[in-house]
């Protein structure tokens, strides 16, 4: 009987991952995982590709990475299995998409000012391969950081991507910019509304807060409006700090998930590194009425 191994947070090519979607199911079944979700940031433009390139008995769960922000700090929410085309979601996919490329336009220009040779159409060479700016923006393929902090290396403005966050693009420096996201009450609302799921994205590691960690009175704000589930087992995560927030998720009565969050070559290629147990991912997407897990027979 072959063993379930669930991986729940993942990002290719699309958003800001090293590895084209159908590369991240084929290191994933090289990993031993045979149930995984697809989450690239605020977009589901990966999933045709993944769906296609599944082998016999592979599960795909389609999915995403929504970006949220409390107070001006970065929180996360990994949604599955919501309905992509529903209004309210759609809508504010393509304001978060559209923002993030006014950012990263900008902060190219702020590097530029330090004396950077960091280009735009070097940043959309490496977020968009060979597709143009715009065809890129309407498929939904996204531009992040990490694509412009792999634009400072090769400038030699930083030793490696972590580097060029900490030097350039990371809260609080000096080419940082800040952008659009939603409040993380109302993106549970609104992936709920489209008949979605969600998970609390490594909570003890939200930059810009001021402790690191969300604050688990708005986690308690996000359970009543709908949360799934809390990502306690995180590659990030110290022991200490998971376990803390595996007994969050059970006085709120959440699911506990566990996720590699790869990026490809970015992250050492780790899918798998963390799993979540079969039951609670039963658990957590039972209610979703969205979509459905992607099955290849």
């Amino acid at each position: 009987m072959t063993r379930t191994r669930i991986d729940l947070h993942t990002h290719s090519a699309v958003s800001d991952g090293t590895d084209a979607p159908a590369d991240v199911v084929g290191h994933a079944r090289a990993a031993g995982v045979n149930v995984l979700a697809l989450t690239d940031h605020d977009t589901v433009a990966g999933i045709p590709e993944a769906a296609k390139a599944l082998p016999p008995g592979f599960t795909l769960i389609p999915g995403m990475e929504l970006s949220c922000a409390h107070q001006g700090a970065s929180v996360h929410l990994a949604a599955y299995l919501f309905d992509a085309d529903a209004p309210e979601l759609a809508g504010e996919l393509r304001r978060i998409r559209d923002d993030r490329v006014m950012r990263a336009r900008e902060m190219v220009r702020l590097l530029g000012e330090a004396g950077l040779a960091v280009t735009w159409d070097r940043v959309c060479e490496i977020a968009f391969g060979g597709a143009g700016d715009a065809g890129a923006r309407e498929a939904g393929v996204v531009v992040g950081r990490p694509h412009i902090a792999r634009a400072i290396v090769e400038a030699g403005g930083a030793a490696d991507v972590q580097d060029a966050f900490d030097r350039w693009i990371g809260s609080g420096g000096p080419a940082y910019v800040a952008r659009y996201a939603l409040d993380p009450v109302r993106a549970v609302e609104a992936v709920r509304a489209a008949g979605g799921v969600c998970s609390l994205a490594h909570p003890a590691r939200s930059e810009g807060m001021l402790t690191g960690a969300v604050p688990e009175d708005l986690v308690e704000r996000m359970a009543r409006a709908g949360l799934g589930a809390v990502e306690a087992d995180h590659p990030n995560h110290e022991e200490a700090e998971a376990e803390h927030w595996r007994g969050v998720a059970r006085d709120l009565g959440l699911a506990v998930t566990g996720s590699s969050d790869d990026h490809g070559e970015l992250t050492g290629r780790r899918i798998g590194a963390r799993t979540t147990a079969p039951e609670e991912f039963e658990r957590l997407t039972a209610p979703a009425t969205g979509a459905a897990p992607i099955t290849r027979g």
